[in-house]
C-alpha cells in the first residue's frame, strides 16, 4: 500500500454513462470511484486506499498492476495490435489455447475463444446444439438450466440462468429450457465451510426433468460448479459427479460454467478438477487474463470437437465466431498470466489458504443480522437478515459504508460476497474481515 499515491482528477459529468447491474441514480449521487490499482489494493481519485475484497469482479485474481502483464500488453500492442480471427491467426492465440487446454482435465483439448464469459456461455450452448445435429440426433435441442444460475447475459444465457431479476424484463427467451432445482438449503447447510454434507440427491432432480420431456429431446446441462453471482452456494458433497453419472446415463452433454471457478478461485486451475469430474464443456474467462483484457471461451472434449470435422476440408466446420475471439492482446495477457499462476504457485497458494480463511470468514458468526456463512476456496459469503426497508436495503448499505472504511465488497440483495485477489496474506485476511466486522455492525440497525 503505498500512502504517497497521488490524486487524479474526477470526471465533472457522470450523467452520459449508463451503469451496468447498478443503481445508477444512487451511485451518481454518492459515486464510488477507483482510479488506479495496485497489488490488493484499489485507489480513489484523491489517493485513498481501497483493499479489493472481490478481485474485481471475480478476475483479478494475481492482484492488480502485474509488470509481466502489463508488458506483455504494451509489446503485443506494438508488434500487432489487432488480427482478424476469421480465416486468419496469430501464433498467440494457438500458444494460449494449448496452455489453458494442458490446465484442463480429461480430453478437454480444444479451446473456442470468445470475448467475455457471456459470450463463452452462449458459445457452449450452441456448440451443444450444433454437436447434436451433426451427430444425426437433431431432436436433440432442448437446454436444461439451474435455478439461481448465472451463464452471462446474452439471450442463451439468461435463458438457462435462475435469476430471476436477470429474466423477467426480457420476455419469453430462449424455448425449449428447463431448470432444475437449486442445492442451497439453509436448515440443513447453514455455516458451512467447504461442500455441504447434506445435497448430493439434488442432483436426482434431473430424472424429474427427463421424465417430463425424455432424453432423446434434451442436448445439454449446464451448471456452475459454485453458483456464484446468486451468493456463493458451494456444491452439496457428491452433488457433480451425480450429475454427471445422469448426463452419461441419459445421452445429455454437461457443461461446467468456471467462469468464476476458473484459474485458482477453489484452488485447482478448474474446479472439475477439484471434483475429480470431466464434463463435456468448460466455459471461461475472467481469471484467464487476471481482468487485465477481455477474453472468455469454451473448452470442448475431443469427442465433441471431432464430431465437426467431417466434410470437405475446405468447408467452415462451426459458423460461430466473433470478431475478438482470441485478440492478440488477450492472448498476450493470457500467457503472461498463466506464467504468474505457475511460477507463484498461485493456485497452491489458494489452497494452502482456504482453512485459514474460512475459520476467519466463519468467526463473523454472531454478528448482527448474519443469519449464514459459507466459504469454499477463497470465497466468501455472508448472509444478512433482511431490514424493516425491505430485501436488499442492508445489502446496498454494506457496499457504502464497506467503501468508506476502505473495503470493496460485492452484495446480491442482503448476501455479501468476497474472494480476494489470490495474492492475499495472512494479515491482510485479518485486515480484511475485521474491516467487513465493523461494517456489519455499523449497519446492524
Amino acid at each position: 500500500m503505498n500512502p504517497t499515491v497521488p490524486a487524479v482528477s474526477s470526471p465533472n459529468d457522470l450523467e452520459a454513462y449508463w451503469m451496468p447491474f447498478t443503481a445508477n441514480r444512487s451511485f451518481k449521487r454518492n459515486p464510488r470511484l477507483v482510479a488506479r490499482a495496485e497489488g490488493m489494493f484499489y485507489y480513489t481519485p484523491e489517493g485513498r486506499p481501497i483493499m479489493d475484497g472481490t478481485s474485481g469482479l471475480w478476475c483479478c485474481n494475481a492482484g492488480h498492476a502485474r509488470e509481466p502483464i502489463i508488458q506483455a500488453i504494451q509489446a503485443q500492442a506494438r508488434d500487432l495490435d489487432y488480427a482478424p480471427s476469421f480465416q486468419y491467426g496469430h501464433p498467440k492465440v494457438f500458444a494460449a489455447a494449448a496452455r489453458i487446454a494442458a490446465l484442463a482435465p480429461g480430453d478437454l483439448d480444444h479451446v473456442f475463444f470468445a470475448g467475455s464469459g457471456s459470450e463463452a456461455g452462449d458459445t457452449a450452448l450452441k456448440i451443444a446444439l450444433a454437436y447434436w445435429n451433426v451427430s444425426g440426433k437433431a431432436a436433440k435441442t432442448r437446454l436444461i438450466g439451474r435455478e439461481r444460475g448465472y451463464h452471462g447475459v446474452g439471450f442463451g444465457g439468461i435463458s438457462v440462468g435462475g435469476m430471476p431479476n436477470n429474466r423477467k424484463f426480457f420476455g419469453s427467451l430462449l424455448t425449449g429450457v428447463d431448470h432444475i432445482a437449486h442445492t442451497y438449503d439453509r436448515e440443513k447447510q447453514a455455516f458451512s465451510k467447504g461442500e455441504p454434507e447434506w445435497g448430493a440427491h439434488l442432483a436426482d432432480d434431473l430424472e424429474r426433468v427427463v421424465a417430463l420431456h425424455d432424453a432423446s429431446t434434451i442436448a445439454a446441462v449446464i451448471v456452475e460448479p459454485m453458483a456464484g453471482s446468486t451468493g456463493a452456494l458451494p456444491p452439496p458433497k457428491g452433488y457433480l459427479k451425480r450429475l454427471r453419472e445422469l448426463c452419461d446415463k441419459h445421452g445429455i452433454l454437461l457443461i461446467f460454467d468456471e467462469v468464476i471457478t476458473g484459474f485458482g478461485r477453489l484452488g485447482f486451475a478448474f474446479a472439475a478438477e477439484r471434483y475429480g469430474v470431466v464434463p463435456d464443456m468448460i466455459t471461461f474467462a475472467k481469471g484467464v487474463t487476471s481482468g487485465t483484457v477481455p477474453m472468455g471461451g469454451v473448452l470442448v472434449r475431443k469427442h465433441i470437437y471431432d464430431a465437426f470435422m467431417n466434410g470437405p476440408d475446405n468447408a467452415i466446420e462451426l459458423f460461430h465466431g466473433y470478431t475478438y475471439s482470441g485478440h492478440p492482446l488477450a492472448a498476450a495477457a493470457c500467457l503472461a498470466t498463466l506464467d504468474i499462476y505457475r511460477d507463484e504457485g498461485l493456485f497452491e497458494r489458494a489452497r494452502d489458504l482456504e482453512d485459514l480463511w474460512a475459520d476467519a470468514v466463519m468467526s463473523l458468526k454472531g454478528e448482527p443480522n448474519v443469519v449464514d456463512i459459507r466459504t469454499l476456496g477463497l470465497v466468501g459469503a455472508v448472509d444478512l437478515a433482511p431490514s424493516a426497508e425491505g430485501v436488499g436495503k442492508r445489502g446496498f448499505a454494506t457496499i457504502d459504508k464497506a467503501f468508506e472504511e476502505g473495503l470493496m465488497i460485492r452484495t446480491a440483495a442482503d448476501t455479501i460476497a468476497f474472494s480476494p485477489p489470490l495474492i492475499i496474506t495472512e494479515s491482510q485476511i485479518d485486515e480484511m474481515i475485521g474491516k467487513l466486522r465493523e461494517v456489519i455492525r455499523a449497519v446492524a440497525n
